[in-house]
């Protein structure tokens, strides 16, 4: 079998960790790869209009796409104390976000979702490159940033200080671990292409925690910032057991997400 399939993966330090192996040939897969490599959101806009097979997405727009894409048990962004957080200057005097602009990475990034559930009465928020927030907010372009991936360990370089811990307000509210990004598959794809595809992705991730020497150049080569030990922080933040396999609590913390997004309007019921 050499089944050809579209593949999407973020262009952030956890994906190319986990996909080394699996885009290098370093574990056997029966699988010819075309791969795309993108923002996070670019990736969310390319499976909403069903242009990748299998492709990393944010679990907001995940829960969007259910009728056509299936979760896949592995490659998961899903932890504890790995949440977005909102940030803004150290000389602002406001401690809550009700009628401030705020600049978000993604329409459909869960970060937006879980600043959506948190404070609904928002001004406006304005999408841009999540590279690029912390240094729009230092420059007062924007009362906030909503901060994710490696811009969670540099925001204080920058002078900005911490408003909002949006995960440890989701892990304080439900007692589930966040769930950020997952691994998406067409439905329209037989089941063993399904566990195929997760067995050598899982092989992958083990091969990358063995030999991380090996894969940091590729992860240098896409990384918004080029520090090893801010890219190491991201994948032992962000790369986990999680990742692995979702487990029991992983897969009722994506339940609860969907249900939470059903109840507010953001998502409907699965045909």
């Amino acid at each position: 079998m050499n089944k050809k399939l579209t593949l999407g993966i973020s262009s952030c330090p956890n994906d190319t960790f986990m996909f080394y192996a699996l885009l290098h040939n370093k574990v056997a897969h029966p699988f010819d790869l075309e791969v795309t490599i993108r923002d996070v959101e670019e990736l969310n806009q390319l499976v909403l209009r069903q242009e990748l097979d299998v492709s990393k997405v944010s679990y907001h727009l995940a829960g969007l796409v259910q009728n056509n894409y299936q979760i896949l048990d592995a490659g998961s962004a899903l932890g504890w104390g790995c949440g977005p957080l909102v940030v803004t200057r150290k000389d602002s005097n406001f401690e809550e976000l009700k009628g401030k602009k705020v600049a978000i990475p993604g329409e459909y990034t869960t970060a937006n979702l879980l600043l959506k559930l948190f404070e609904p009465n928002i001004k406006e928020t304005v999408p841009i490159l999540f590279s690029k927030i912390p240094k729009k907010v230092q420059m007062g372009e924007f009362d906030a940033g909503l901060i994710i991936h490696e811009t969670r360990f540099t925001y204080e370089d920058l002078g900005l200080r911490l408003l909002v811990d949006l995960g440890k307000w989701w892990e304080d509210s439900t007692h589930l671990p966040i769930p950020l990004g997952g691994i998406v598959l067409k439905r329209r794809f037989q089941p063993e292409v399904k566990s195929m595809f997760e067995k050598a992705l899982r092989q992958s991730i083990v091969y990358a925690w063995d030999n991380v020497d090996e894969v940091m150049p590729f992860m240098k080569k896409w990384a918004r910032e080029l520090d090893d030990e801010v890219i190491l922080n991201h994948v032992r933040l962000y790369v986990n057991d999680y990742s692995v396999s979702l487990g029991t609590d992983g897969k009722k913390a994506v339940e609860f997400l969907f249900s939470l997004g059903i109840e507010k309007g953001i998502f409907s019921e699965r045909n």
